[in-house]
């Protein structure tokens, strides 16, 4: 073997070029098949929307559906003033069948408003003032017929039960009468059939009614919360997009100083966290049913219920202690290498105060997600509407029919050979689906949907990535900063990666998205899987789950390191991300001692945005704040705390991660500039002198 003939085990290390000053102007169009491809994909995605467009019908999804497949409420529509939905025979929906087909086997009517009384078809035919009220429930004309042909033709419910609305149904209005269940203040009800029952009977039948919608009861109560409370999270987002500004603003002053504060202030806003969830712990200590366990209370919509329990403080302490334990440990060990992470941080500064427009680059890729985000939102709504109503045949007699649950027609029901047979069927709305060619690969465009979200999302994000490193890259490669920086980098390096790699940019992002797809097809599986008692089958999805969640964050890893290298040389993804991960394992240490000690600085950095507008908006929507009189009447005052807390994490994520993109690609730069240069007067370091002097290096006078 001939050892002086071998490759080194990670490539040649860079070899110094005197022609060489950054990001190469003199570049091709690289990875244009997969550029191709992605076109193309765009092209079917933008069918796909057209196709979801013109077949769906967002509508099912806002108003109830009578039996008749009419929108119960529509603006526009004869039914324009009756947005409530009747049940003829609220106790059919007592029947399991519900659980399965989301639909009561019972004639439903759209009407102005629920029945306020109880009363039966037999009391009132007679009656003339009741009649006029009681045939509003009917769904024609019955004129002069007899109570026997209003049932057998049922037209008419037998019997109305006082009722009120709930989510835009008509429930019976049960209450408590000392012990007893009561509808309408009254223990029993008249069923129709002269028979008098408890009103407890209509218990299981409105239970399962209500567990089909009672998410959607949950969902509206946010929705009004959101109306009530949206401007004040906007003044939260705001507080924290000013806040990151100002972070920023200062880092690019006083990086050093501003490093300290941020990892003391972090600190402090956790210890605050971990006694602020002691107090409460203690306070509940006597209070009634606060010692009852998360197991036992088990799940329930109202997640304040939460807050009155003494084990979900304990939990909220047990979490913050052991955040606030790591970030001690990790300060302590890593205090050495803290200091040339702020060095890196500090020349990051110098580089984004020449690169302003680098600042407001983010903005631009949020338009661009909104879009991306806007889009599968609005198309996924489409698809998941584009079904026709399916009717069935509901069997309501004591006879036996073998046709029931058989899709049917209403228009010509009354004539079919199906109503012979069965002379008490009905045939009803049941859902929304269909059987042509289009329905049958409905599931297929959703999953297409899916894909080319995540596809787009991605090449947004790897888009951002590849401008800010060209433009970074520039900065740091000129030799005489600034004045051999280009003009106007950002847009320079917009045009480069748009008009050269985008089809580098769609390989990366590609690969990416194959990889969430599988996770989120684990999930599913997952899910699905919950009661399964098969250990090993569950065993083996956690370990699959496991191995792609770290997949993907190493293709992510690589995929960033790869832009770096493919907006400085110009060349395809693959030779990109072999170039990247060698010049990284040539310097391993210095990537796990440097590089992610800076990334760990400024995590720090969101913590502590993310923490001080957590902390102000707790503090205003619970009520807490004292002299404060605007705060909005809401139910669940968590719900605009963790919208402010997730979007400000964006935000403040939004403008870091300009910080970060420079870091890593100085680092990159600064790891190939040890390589191609030794300090020489010919071969001079490009690094800040600060970073020569805590390596150890420096550059000879220059002749």
């Amino acid at each position: 073997m001939n050892i002086e003939n071998e490759e080194p085990k990670y490539g040649e290390p860079r070899k110094y070029d005197p022609n060489f000053k950054g990001p190469i102007q003199n570049r091709g169009c690289t990875d244009i098949i997969c550029c191709i491809l992605f076109i193309i994909a765009i092209v079917g995605y933008v069918a796909v929307g057209i196709l979801a467009w013109s077949q769906g019908d967002p509508r099912k999804v806002i108003y109830p559906t009578s039996s008749r497949g009419e929108f119960c409420g529509q603006v526009g529509t004869p039914l324009e003033n009756k947005p409530f939905l009747f049940y003829f025979n609220i106790l059919k929906c007592a029947n399991p069948i519900v659980l399965v087909q989301f639909q009561c086997p019972t004639t439903q009517l759209c009407v102005e408003k629920c029945p306020d009384r109880s009363m039966s078809l037999l009391s009132v035919r007679n009656n003339e003032k009741d009649w006029a009220y009681y045939k509003t429930f009917c769904k024609e004309d019955v004129k002069s017929q007899t109570v026997q042909e209003i049932l057998k033709n049922q037209l008419c419910p037998a019997v109305l039960i006082a009722s009120k609305p709930f989510t835009r149904r008509c429930f019976p209005a049960l209450g408590l009468k000392g012990n007893e269940i009561t509808v309408g203040n009254q223990t029993t009800f008249d069923d129709g059939v002269n028979q008098n029952r408890k009103a407890s009977d209509l218990l299981p039948a409105v239970k399962n009614a209500t567990i089909v919608i009672e998410t959607r009861l949950v969902v509206m109560k946010i929705f009004e919360d959101y109306t009530q409370s949206w401007y004040w999270i906007v003044i939260g987002l705001v507080i924290a997009t000013v806040l990151s500004l100002i972070f920023i603003v200062l880092l690019r002053f006083l990086a050093g100083i501003m490093v300290w504060i941020m990892i003391i202030m972090v600190v402090l806003v956790i210890g605050y966290g971990i006694i602020h969830c002691s107090i409460e712990y203690v306070h509940l200590k006597n209070a009634p049913g606060a010692n009852i366990t998360l197991r036992e209370l088990g799940f329930q919509m109202d997640l304040s219920v939460y807050l009155h329990i003494r084990q979900t403080w304990l939990a909220f302490i047990i979490i913050l202690a052991i955040v606030e334990l790591v970030i001690i440990l990790l300060l302590i060990f890593l205090r050495n290498r803290i200091r040339i992470a702020i060095a890196l941080i500090k020349e990051a500064s110098r580089a984004i105060g020449h690169v302003m427009s680098s600042l407001f680059y983010p903005l631009f890729t949020f338009a661009l997600l909104a879009v991306v985000i806007a889009y599968w939102a609005i198309t996924a709504v489409f698809l998941s509407t584009s079904n026709e109503p399916v009717y069935k045949v509901f069997n309501e007699g004591s006879k036996e029919c073998f046709h029931s649950n058989t899709t049917c027609h209403p228009e010509n029901y009354t004539d079919s050979d199906m109503k012979k047979d069965c002379p008490e069927s009905q045939c009803l709305f049941a859902f929304y689906g269909g059987e042509s060619q289009y329905h049958k690969y409905l599931i297929f465009l959703q999953f297409y949907n899916v894909f080319l979200f995540f596809w787009c999302a991605n090449f947004v994000t790897a888009l951002g990535q590849m401008t800010l490193a060209g433009a970074f890259a520039s900065y740091y490669w000129a030799f005489n900063k600034p004045q051999d920086i280009p003009a106007c980098p950002v847009f320079a390096s917009l045009g480069r990666a748009l008009r050269y790699h985008t089809g580098t940019l769609a390989f990366g992002s590609l690969i990416l998205s194959i990889i969430q797809v599988i996770r989120v097809l684990l999930e599913y599986l997952d899910h699905k899987l919950k009661g399964a008692e098969n250990k090993f089958a569950k065993f083996l999805l956690c370990c699959l789950k496991c191995c792609f969640w770290c997949l993907e964050k190493f293709i992510k890893f690589l995929n960033r390191n790869a832009y770096i290298m493919c907006a400085i040389y110009g060349k395809n993804f693959c030779t990109s991300a072999r170039d990247a991960f060698f010049l990284l394992m040539r310097n391993v240490i210095r990537v796990a001692v440097l590089d992610k000690v800076t990334d760990f600085l400024l995590f720090l950095g969101k913590l502590l945005v993310v923490g001080i507008v957590g902390v102000l908006s707790f503090f205003f929507f619970s009520g807490r704040a004292k002299g404060v009189d605007v705060v909005p009447n809401l139910h669940y005052y968590w719900v605009p705390i963790l919208t402010i807390v997730v979007g400000s994490y964006l935000i403040a994520h939004g403008f870091f991660s300009v910080y970060a993109m420079c870091v890593d690609t100085l680092f990159l730069c600064f790891c190939e500039d040890l390589e191609r240069n030794d300090g020489s007067a010919e071969r001079r370091y490009l690094m800040p002198e600060s970073l020569l002097k805590i390596l150890n290096k420096n550059n000879q006078p220059k002749k």
